[in-house]
């Protein structure tokens, strides 16, 4: 049998090897050249990029939020201040289990109901990257528990903060405001306003009151620190420090003391008292009562409180000062009869004969008088001591509405002020042009008949109505009231400048002397102030007036005690002091208080006894009514 035996070819397995070894040295060196390129793509082309981020990955910018700027009174009391302490902090984005951590938290740290509460309302209100207390103010010994468990608990640290407190609580509520957590709201008009990186790391702005409006002056500066971190993200040493800057302290034009005095002055009546010196706009002393406790709201308002404080039927949340709209009653009286004087249809000594009530020309129905019977022969001095209010109906519908518009707007009536804290409404002086946007109606003679005493469509603020009667006892010189006296810039400057008027009304003097004299009368024997105004050392000029808040038929006598509480009148009083060369008006509201004269003006006159005696009052009594009513 034969076999065939099969010889290797050599020469082409030599072939292959080398095509083989070719073609891999070739893969190796394009591989290589692909390696090699991409290093120097990295190394020269993306050398800086990479530096950076390299640098970023090494170095943390950390901000660092300035202290806020002090709140004083013109005397230099301290209305809102800083303390540092420590707050136990929770990231929700890193707790797995929220309830089960501040359970065990709990073993460590008093943590109450309350303190639960508002954590979650925080958590509802907030942003999801934001650290949000749990407890806040904690003990050293709390501190030292937590810190020797802290490896239990990730995501919860300890942190030192400066907190805001309000030492005047509710006298000053309504006046200095509050600061609260910084929400998605408050994160859009930062960011509208183009101020948002100067917040890094803040957790708190202003909400209401100076302190919202006056933020941009109490933040300060933001300040940052540059601080080298290791591969766990832990600061190892700090490479370079730029110094916030302090926020700015504000001095204001209030007197704490004077504003303590006019607090405690309203007793337990619901109201407003604004004082200001006419001289030059300065905000002397702003109540709104009841206030509420600023404090509580710094770290987000437990539920238990916020409810207390919604739901109260005497709304202590509400601005009065600012906000509050009421008929002026008859403390739009001495400025109607300037308007009268004005525009010539009343002389000094024209006088009328009053019944008790004045019926409408063409028309048989009868406006009363608040005095059955009238007061006899009344002229405009007297129109303004005794409060007659047939006097007055006579004149409006005599003026006309567009006249008393026009001169009751140039005392700022129907309009803004212009004070340095937002929120402040207008108010309303009606006209037949008002009306008919209004209603779409035309205007009556009877709607002018209720104007005339200060009722019907007339709408004022307590601020309104005492920056008026501040322009008044200035003889026409206005004023624009202000908060602010003084900022105190951190970073140095030039002093604020004095207040300029912010206009003359030119008023005749003979008018003005008659009014101011008429208003002095008020607060004497036969005026409808005679109690307030017993027994004053210097020389008080005054005016009452009553608001009514629920209308009464035709025939109908007023009877506070057939009225709920909250549908009684509203008490008035205007003043200023001394009569001579006023340094202090005001104007005074108690709410559902009844009568001008035996409720707001003893208040009045307790805070003009401080200002001008420096005699504290004993606890609000019941001042003589001098037999009048208005």
């Amino acid at each position: 049998m034969n076999r065939r035996v099969e010889l290797k070819n050599h020469q082409r397995e030599i072939y292959y090897f080398r095509l083989r070894l070719v073609l891999s040295l070739g893969f190796v060196l394009v591989m290589l050249f692909i390696l090699l390129a991409r290093f120097v793509y990295l190394q020269l082309v993306k050398h800086e990029y990479f530096q950076t981020l390299a640098e970023s990955n090494r170095i943390a910018v950390v901000p660092i939020v300035p202290n806020r700027g002090l709140i004083l009174d013109r005397n230099g009391v301290v209305l809102a201040r800083n303390y540092s302490g420590y707050t136990l902090e929770i990231a929700s984005r890193k707790v797995a289990d929220l309830e089960a951590t501040i359970n065990g938290l709990s073993t460590l740290v008093d943590i109450q109901p309350k303190d639960r509460k508002r954590f979650k309302k925080l958590l509802a209100e907030s942003r999801n990257f934001d650290t949000l207390p749990i407890r806040n103010r904690l003990s050293d010994e709390e501190v030292a528990r937590f810190a020797a468990q802290r490896y239990r608990f990730p995501g919860v640290e300890i942190k030192a903060r400066l907190f805001r407190e309000y030492p005047y609580g509710q006298g000053t509520s309504h006046l200095i405001g509050y600061i609260g957590r910084i929400n998605e709201k408050d994160v859009e008009q930062l960011e509208e306003d183009d101020i948002a990186a100067n917040y890094l790391g803040s957790d708190y702005i202003g909400k209401t009151g100076i302190e919202q409006s006056y933020e941009k002056e109490l933040h300060g500066t933001t300040g940052f620190e540059q601080v080298e971190v290791d591969a766990g993200g832990r600061a190892v040493r700090s490479l370079s420090r730029t110094a916030p800057q302090s926020g700015n302290n504000l001095v204001l034009t209030l007197d704490a003391k004077l504003q303590e005095v006019a607090e405690q002055a309203f007793g337990n009546y619901r109201g407003a008292l604004v004082a200001i010196d006419p001289s030059n706009g300065d905000i002397l002393a702003f109540v709104s009562k009841p206030g509420y406790d600023p404090n509580l709201f710094i770290d987000g308002i437990d539920t238990e409180n916020w409810e207390a404080l919604n739901n109260s039927p005497d709304v202590p949340l509400n601005n009065r000062a600012l906000r509050g709209q009421y008929p002026p009653g008859s403390t739009i009286k001495p400025f109607m009869a300037l308007a009268g004087l004005h525009y010539k249809e009343r002389e000094p000594t024209y006088s009328i004969s009053d019944p008790g009530y004045y019926t409408l020309p063409g028309s048989r129905h009868q406006y009363r008088d608040w005095k059955k019977g009238g007061h006899g022969r009344v002229d405009m001095f007297k129109s303004i001591v005794v409060s007659c209010d047939t006097y007055y109906y006579g004149l409006a519908t005599e003026m006309g509405i567009d006249n008393i518009h026009d001169y009751l707007s140039q005392f700022g009536f129907g309009k803004k002020t212009g004070v340095d804290m937002e929120g402040e409404v207008s108010g309303l002086i009606p006209s037949q042009e008002w009306k008919m946007k209004r209603y779409k109606q035309p205007w009556y003679a009877g709607d002018t008949v209720s104007v005339g005493i200060g009722q019907g469509y007339n709408l004022v603020t307590p601020l309104q109505l005492a920056s008026a009667t501040a322009t008044l006892a200035n003889d026409g010189v206005a004023y624009k009231p202000h908060f602010v006296k003084q900022v105190q810039r951190a970073a140095g400057g030039k002093p604020d400048p004095e207040p300029q008027p912010a206009f003359d009304m030119h008023i005749t003097p003979g008018h003005i002397d008659l009014v101011k004299r008429a208003m002095e009368a008020v607060t004497q024997p036969g005026g409808t102030a005679v109690g307030a105004g017993a027994g004053a050392p210097y020389r008080m000029a005054g005016k009452t007036g009553t608001a009514q808040v629920v209308g009464m038929k035709q025939g109908e006598k007023y009877d506070a005690s057939k009225l709920s509480e909250y549908n009684r009148d509203h008490a008035w009083f205007i003043a200023f002091a001394p009569g001579d060369k006023p340094r202090i008006a005001l104007a005074v509201l108690a709410e559902n208080g009844g009568h001008g004269g035996s409720t707001a003006a003893p208040i009045a006159r307790k805070v003009l006894d401080y200002y001008l005696l420096g005699k504290i009052p004993k606890p609000l009594e019941t001042v003589e009514e001098g037999g009048e009513n208005d």
